[in-house]
């Protein structure tokens, strides 16, 4: 009890468990964009983004007589929704895949065609090279992916994503490890300050 104080959002979440709906709707705007950038990282298409947003604060809602208020809201909330992610990447893998291939082709003959730029050549490879690195990040393990994402993007601590993944601080570091490991190796071609 003594955190909500330090976490303004601990405190809403204990309104919302008593049934202020305003405190829910106040949550809702102030976490709405992050959850939704965080899906994207971890989905790579912007409407299931987005419907999944949704998803996420159903199960907030439903799930709120579960939340703890001495944790911090923000760590309970990203653990719902990268867990609402990786479920989603674990039942539509084939399709997602398939869906990838097709967006990115139509998006590379949209910039041949649209792109005047005297040096076309060097944002074509630029372009190729942040597309390589996406897909090897995005075909990480799921528990990898969530840890770089989080880890890289949303700056997250140790502390706070092994909460969110409900592991050690030893097994994150491992884990994290490991992902870089992977990317340092299928990216080698690459020069250090590319992939950095």
């Amino acid at each position: 009890m003594a955190l909500w104080p330090l976490d303004p959002d601990a405190v809403l979440m204990v309104q919302v468990c008593g049934g202020h709906e305003r405190s829910f709707e106040t949550l809702l705007d102030r976490h709405r964009g992050t959850v939704v950038n965080h899906l994207y990282r971890l989905v790579r298409d912007r409407a299931i983004a987005e419907e999944l947003a949704q998803d996420v604060f159903l199960r907030v809602y439903r799930f709120r007589n579960r939340y703890q208020p001495d944790a911090k809201f923000s760590t309970w909330l990203f653990r719902i929704t990268t867990n609402v992610a990786l479920n989603w990447r674990r039942d539509t893998r084939r399709e997602s895949a398939h869906l990838r291939l097709d967006a990115s082709t139509h998006e590379s003959r949209r910039i041949q065609v649209l792109d005047q730029n005297p040096r076309v050549d060097q944002q074509l490879l630029d372009e190729h090279r942040a597309r390589e690195i996406r897909e090897a990040i995005d075909a990480l393990p799921p528990k990898q992916l969530a840890a770089v994402l989080m880890h890289k993007y949303e700056g997250m601590d140790y502390v706070q994503i092994a909460e969110v993944l409900d592991c050690s601080i030893p097994a994150l570091k491992s884990l994290l490890f490991r992902a870089y490991e992977t990317l340092r190796r299928r990216l080698a071609h690459f020069s250090p300050e590319r992939v950095a």
